[in-house]
């Protein structure tokens, strides 16, 4: 058996653990520069549709008092951390799919499913404070179907199992076929072709007939929702191939050291997601872009390898401004950049060149003080001067909460 845990709104959540006055309230979460809706509690729902303009609903939410959060990622990836920390204590194979939600293996476990969902339910919310919906069937598509059924069911209180075909096979005939973990919207209208608009027609047809029309993981799809188990954990993550590091600036640049600055900053943290990672780059893209949605329109950007594998945010930094140079034009407001460390391989065993001696030992230490420093202090103690120092090209965050876990300063204080 297969459990499937999904934390409700999460990113809203995890504002109103820490602002109990908000829960059953709603609550919103803005993008980066705070420009669209991207998270809303499910009190907010019912007032407002999902990735709405801020600057076109704000009368809205201020008539219905509705909470306003710039997004937080520090605080929600820690917060992550500590549901999936707790999850590890119910199964000792689990697997983060996403910042908030994992699946668990019951293999080899006597339990009673519908209990045991409830005990993971009640436990995640007395230690972390976030409420969550559990889903438990034979197979990973299955347990995704029984987590959106308990979602969609007030009935099921966040806790749904699927144990046999008789319970289940009434819930794929009213589950639309777009809505089938791993079916995208290109593999939907093919499948309308066959005649097949629901979960039960994926069931019942013939996987090998419907492989030929479409692909592999659509007949292990269909395997796995008449209960065999075909997508196994993955207990290990896959190996990220590439990093980047994106963000639109607060302020459009239209001259050369805002950008330049912009491109320090977002190669920095690249670079230390390369590190976290363990690994090194052998190649960069660097790109920068004006609106969209102006007039006149320009973007451009590069691709280069780098002269040996590192993660020195030194060398980055050097080659992102290289890059930059190049390909800035005067005469436009550049609105969004972006760094990308591409072709990665691991930092050990390190790949020998003839012709460098690779990255030194001195380096690494280095870098290890920077992280060690900012992780102890908080991020930012320690930067370049590159990145500038009051940078009014910043992306707005108006709305910006504690990161109370993160940030000794933000720690909540309690009053007795």
């Amino acid at each position: 058996m297969f459990a499937l845990v999904d934390c409700n709104s999460f990113y809203a959540s995890c504002h109103q653990i820490f602002r109990p006055d908000l829960r059953g309230k709603p609550v919103v979460v803005l993008s980066n520069n705070d420009g669209f809706v991207i998270a809303r509690s499910q009190q907010a729902k019912t007032l407002i549709p999902d990735l709405q303009p801020f600057f076109k609903i704000q009368p809205i939410l201020k008539k219905h008092n509705v909470a306003i959060f710039s997004s937080n990622y520090p605080l929600y990836g820690d917060i992550s951390n500590r549901m999936i920390t707790t999850l590890r204590k119910f199964s000792p194979q689990t697997e983060v799919y996403s910042i908030d939600e994992a699946f668990l293996s019951f293999s080899g476990m006597q339990i009673n499913s519908q209990e045991y969902g409830a005990h993971i339910k009640d436990t995640i919310w007395k230690e972390v404070r976030l409420p969550v919906s559990v889903g438990i069937a034979p197979t990973k598509t299955l347990a995704k179907i029984a987590n959106h059924t308990s979602k969609q069911n007030p009935e099921f209180n966040g806790n749904y199992t699927l144990t046999s075909a008789k319970q289940w096979l009434p819930v794929l005939e009213c589950t639309d076929v777009g809505n089938i973990w791993g079916i995208n919207t290109r593999l939907v209208k093919r499948l309308a072709t066959c005649g097949i608009t629901n979960a039960g027609d994926l069931a019942r047809a013939n996987s090998k007939a419907i492989r030929r029309r479409t692909n592999v993981c659509v007949e292990r799809t269909i395997e796995e929702l008449n209960g065999h188990s075909c997508i196994p954990l993955e207990s290990i993550p896959p190996v990220k191939k590439q990093v980047y590091c994106t963000r639109s600036f607060g302020k459009s640049a239209n001259r050369l050291q805002p950008v330049l600055e912009g491109i320090s900053l977002y190669a920095s943290r690249a670079a230390e997601k390369l590190r976290q990672e363990n690994r090194l780059a052998t190649a960069m893209h660097v790109f920068i872009h004006t609106s969209p949605f102006g007039a006149n329109f320009h973007s451009d950007g590069r691709l280069i390898r780098l002269p040996y594998p590192t993660d020195d945010t030194r060398i980055i930094i050097r080659f992102a401004h290289q890059i930059v140079r190049n390909i800035y034009q005067p005469g436009y407001d550049y609105l969004k950049a972006g760094v990308g460390l591409t072709e990665l391989i691991d930092k050990m065993p390190a790949q020998q060149n003839m012709f460098h001696t690779g990255q030194r030992a001195r380096t690494n230490k280095l870098m290890e003080a920077i992280d060690s420093i900012n992780r102890l202090h908080g991020k930012g103690s320690v930067f370049f001067l590159a990145q500038g120092i009051s940078k009014p090209w910043f992306m707005r965050q108006q709305f910006t909460s504690p990161e109370y876990t993160t940030r000794w300063s933000d720690i909540p204080i309690v009053e007795v």
